[in-house]
């Protein structure tokens, strides 16, 4: 067993989702976090607070850039955040009358946090698009099968018969309204964070805000009028959907797991997952992470809201706790959706017997 499932060599195909977890890679993030850089230089530039020659001498320092990435694990095992070190090794890539306008004006949380929320633009786009795609699966199921009688269960306990729409309905309109969730989530994810050492952008004087609203017009994201270093409610929101996504597809995936048993038998599955012992057994494994996911994510969702409880202006603790947690949510979502999607387009309902 490993120490992280999701994003370990062997486990990432049962419970991880690589497309997703490339998000949140080293080169990802370093990328992120130059973005972050250049849009500020240019926008510094562009209102008189470095000079314009600046520009071309930060481009060409940040182009092609590689990190030393042992010197930036141990920077930040010593100083708790990836800027310091990073900083450092950029401004030795950059002319020297030109380093010291390299980051002015912003502070380590300014440049992570941003970088985080590129992203989180890309990552709400492809857990978009595969709801979408589950949505759809769903229907064509409906259309398909809808009218095939199957027996209701209320408490684990036969009740009466029912068509399967009634089944599909349940496991498909949760997802269009957490679609809509998760769409609304993002006006407080998306967005830029600018605010300096303390929230103030002391150095930018009456600039801020231009300077603000340039940056985040470049990099595509929400100007906001004040910064968010503190105010995580957005972040925990963004969790929440996620959480209630997974929970969606969870119920989905354990009503086919028990429609799937042998003794019950009103679900066909094409494939399944095989036994060691029992080479007869379809063993229905998408179903079942589903329901694992969904629980996984539950459990982090207590923790996004742990991170809520940030001190003072700035917190090195609650704001490492979020780095540890939601970038696996956002992987399990999408590895949930992705093993939905598989799960759907795999599955037949069956006629009941007339005798049952």
């Amino acid at each position: 067993m490993s120490v992280a499932a999701i994003d370990h060599p062997f486990f990432k195909h049962l419970v991880g989702d690589e497309e997703a977890a490339a998000l949140f890679s080293m080169n990802a993030e370093i990328q992120a976090l130059l973005q972050f850089e250049l849009a500020l230089a240019r926008a510094e530039a562009r209102h008189g607070l470095i000079p314009a020659e600046a520009v071309p001498a930060i481009e060409a320092g940040l182009k092609g850039f590689t990190p030393d990435a042992q010197a930036i694990a141990e920077g930040i095992g010593n100083d708790g955040v990836i800027a310091p070190a990073l900083l450092k090794q950029l401004r030795s890539r950059i002319a020297e009358p030109y380093r010291q306008h390299l980051h002015f004006g912003a502070t380590s949380q300014d440049v992570i946090d941003t970088g985080l929320a590129l992203r989180l633009v890309k990552a709400v786009a492809l857990i978009d698009h595969r709801l979408g795609k589950v949505v759809d699966d769903l229907a064509f199921l409906e259309a398909r099968d809808g009218d095939i009688e199957v027996m209701a269960h209320t408490r684990m306990q036969a009740a009466i018969p029912v068509k399967a729409a009634r089944k599909i309905r349940s496991w498909r309109d949760p997802l269009i309204r957490d679609r809509e969730r998760l769409q609304a989530s993002r006006p407080d994810v998306e967005i830029l964070h600018f605010g300096g050492a303390a929230g103030t952008l002391e150095k930018l004087g009456d600039k801020e805000a231009a300077v603000a609203a340039d940056m985040a017009a470049e990099l595509g994201l929400a100007h906001v009028d004040h910064p968010r270093h503190t105010e995580r409610d957005g972040m925990a929101a963004f969790a929440s959907a996620l959480s209630l996504i997974t929970g969606s597809l969870g119920k989905f995936g354990q009503d086919v797991a028990l429609m799937a048993q042998n003794e019950v038998g009103e679900i066909e599955l094409a494939t399944g997952g095989g036994s060691s012992a029992m080479p007869h057994k379809k063993n229905p494994v998408p179903a079942e992470v589903l329901v694992t996911l969904a629980r996984f994510n539950a459990t982090l969702l207590s923790g996004m809201h742990q991170s809520l409880v940030h001190e003072n202006e700035r917190s090195g603790a609650a704001w490492t706790l979020e780095w540890m947690i939601l970038p696996q949510m956002v992987v399990a979502t999408a590895a949930s959706l992705r093993l939905a999607a598989t799960l759907a387009e795999n599955i037949a309902f069956k006629q009941r017997n007339s005798g049952s």
